[in-house]
């Protein structure tokens, strides 16, 4: 006997954040940036109970993870976790980060939320080093969705998840 499929929501909020959960750097840290967004539905909704995770590189390309043995910087986990408020908006305050071989800078993003059997996949790349061979795979008319935009104190990165102007997702 099977057990029937449920979907990764809407309990994100029991024992998944912690409280520095959104600071993969301390508040203050030279450089950091916030990246802010809203998640939203098919039908343009804003999703109050969904949950985004970021994994990335420090600024010089390093990750916080034993197979990496350069290490990151101090200080830097490399990993954010942050559940959406009532209004769907989350905020993940980070250092950029750095290129990897071949590839231009981004952050790797999964999306959690109700309705949804598995975590939805999809990266950032930032405006001045959108050259990538990942994004270049992506049709023309729907690299936007992978491209945060600049605002006073760091990125905005909204997520659709279906329907018109759906982020591009990655079958990983």
């Amino acid at each position: 006997m099977s057990t029937p499929s449920q979907t990764v929501g809407p309990y994100l909020s029991i024992g998944l954040p912690w409280p520095d959960g959104p600071t993969v750097v301390e508040e203050g840290t030279p450089g950091a940036v916030w990246i802010r967004g809203v998640i939203t539905d098919g039908a343009g909704a804003r999703v109050p109970d969904a949950m985004i995770e970021t994994w990335q590189a420090d600024p010089d390309g390093r990750f916080d993870h034993p197979d990496d043995p350069r290490g990151a910087r101090p200080g830097f986990r490399g990993f954010g976790r942050c559940p959406t408020n009532d209004d769907g908006e989350y905020g993940i305050l980070t250092l950029l980060p750095g290129a990897l071989p071949g590839e231009a800078s981004h952050i790797n993003v999964s999306v959690f939320a109700r309705g949804l059997l598995h975590r939805v996949v999809t990266r950032i790349y930032f405006p001045d080093n959108a050259a990538d061979p990942v994004l270049a795979s992506v049709p023309a008319d729907r690299r936007g969705t992978l491209i945060a935009t600049r605002t006073e104190d760091g990125y905005r990165f909204d997520v659709r998840l279906q329907g018109e102007g759906e982020t591009v997702f990655f079958d990983v």
